[in-house]
């Protein structure tokens, strides 16, 4: 493809109907031979020499020094929807586009909030371990069949799962600071504050961004409203809760269980460990921030990312809510 314009690709398992979509518009992907959280920023600097776009995965940080050594790079396109590891602020004023693969994996993310809610409510851990020790006894646990459960954030992901739990005859209390009224009125949803969710509710799934207003949304003393036998499920965001404080919350025995898919010990080597001790107890399901990893998933997000890129290289108009940031003139 003499000729066809550059675009680095970092993240794992972008598939060939992506890598096709860049073929038939003019674009070359370039792959590394390290894994994308291997690579240092001059590991980058030097992929990106002459890349006119760089789709991007979840461990790669898009820093303000980077940019600057990427001249040629127009655009950085995130095949996800987190963008806490670009520098926004630099893109705009470099002349630079930053987006993300809105629309792509809300529904992977709904799936695995509601096959955590199922998991832990019905001890499915614990109850393998008692086996795989010889324990046969039946160890009793909870439906989610016509249970409270709170939705704090009604984005994508939020309202994916309120459609969820329709199936499950829950009722559905949501925080939320731009309510959509006629989407509540449809799905049964109650608009509440959070106190008045974490109090009421059988299940808590947190779908949030990570900003600093919502740094440990829940803590040490939104643990101790909740119910003893409430769930927590996080599968927003690394960071919206303490993990140390629900550490203490589990161990106390203040909240039934947890499942999570998003840890602080992702990007903090010094919050590893409190990870690692939530992960080893029983009354906790959790998977290696993989909600929005399905095949199908990941197929939507490589595709939405790919067709940023090309819509930016091209100068068609962007889809508004995958734009984070942009500096062209």
């Amino acid at each position: 493809m003499s000729g066809a314009r550059k675009i680095l690709v970092t993240p794992p398992n972008f598939d060939a109907a992506a890598i096709g979509f860049l073929g038939e518009r003019g674009c070359r992907a370039v792959f590394s031979d390290k894994a994308e959280g291997a690579l240092s920023e001059a590991d980058l600097a030097a992929l990106l020499a002459g890349a006119e776009g760089w789709i991007i995965g979840p461990q790669a940080g898009v820093t303000r020094s980077l940019i600057a050594a990427a001249p040629s790079c127009r655009v950085f396109s995130r095949r996800g929807v987190g963008f806490e590891r670009v520098d926004v602020d630099a893109a705009r004023e470099l002349g630079r586009v930053a987006t993300i693969a809105t629309g792509g994996n809300e529904d992977s993310v709904a799936d695995e909030a509601i096959g955590l809610m199922l998991a832990v409510g019905r001890r499915m851990r614990e109850q393998q371990l008692a086996l795989l020790a010889g324990d046969w006894s039946i160890r009793v646990g909870t439906d989610l069949f016509r249970k409270t459960v709170g939705v704090v954030g009604l984005g994508r992901a939020g309202r994916a799962l309120v459609r969820r739990l329709r199936g499950f005859d829950a009722r559905v209390l949501a925080v939320t600071p731009r309510p959509d009224i006629e989407f509540c009125r449809e799905h049964g949803v109650r608009v509440v504050d959070l106190p008045t969710l974490l109090r009421d509710c059988d299940y808590v799934s947190l779908h949030a961004p990570m900003t600093p207003a919502t740094r440990h949304l829940v803590g040490a003393g939104e643990l101790a409203t909740m119910k003893p036998s409430a769930i927590l499920i996080n599968t927003g965001r690394g960071g919206l809760v303490d993990d140390a404080a629900l550490l203490a919350a589990l161990r106390a025995g203040t909240i039934a269980g947890a499942g999570l898919d998003v840890y602080e010990g992702e990007n903090d080597p010094a919050l590893k460990q409190t990870a690692l001790d939530l992960l080893a107890l029983p009354n906790v399901v959790g998977t290696p921030h993989s909600a929005a990893s399905t095949r199908e998933g990941l197929a939507r997000t490589n595709l939405i990312a790919a067709r940023n890129v090309v819509a930016v290289l091209d100068g068609d108009d962007l889809p508004r809510d995958c734009v984070v940031a942009d500096g062209r003139v």
